[in-house]
């Protein structure tokens, strides 16, 4: 399926097409992001059960540590 993830077409393959699937594809699961799907933000509890279907416009933003 093609989707837009920070502005990049990409092209994923996923078993299971949700959001929480995408953030443990990109090594980002259990770590604090916030994601946006279509312009609206999904609640860390809704990660497991949010969808994502060809054409979404997905935005991850992921907190670094430093000084």
């Amino acid at each position: 399926m093609n989707v837009i993830i920070n502005g990049k077409q990409e092209t994923i393959h996923l078993d299971s097409p949700t959001v929480a699937m995408l953030l443990k594809t990109y090594t980002l699961d259990g770590k604090a992001v916030i994601v946006e799907r279509n312009g609206e933000i999904v609640s860390k509890v809704d990660l497991d059960t949010t969808p994502i279907a060809n054409g979404d416009r997905i935005e991850i933003v992921h907190f670094v540590g430093g000084g």
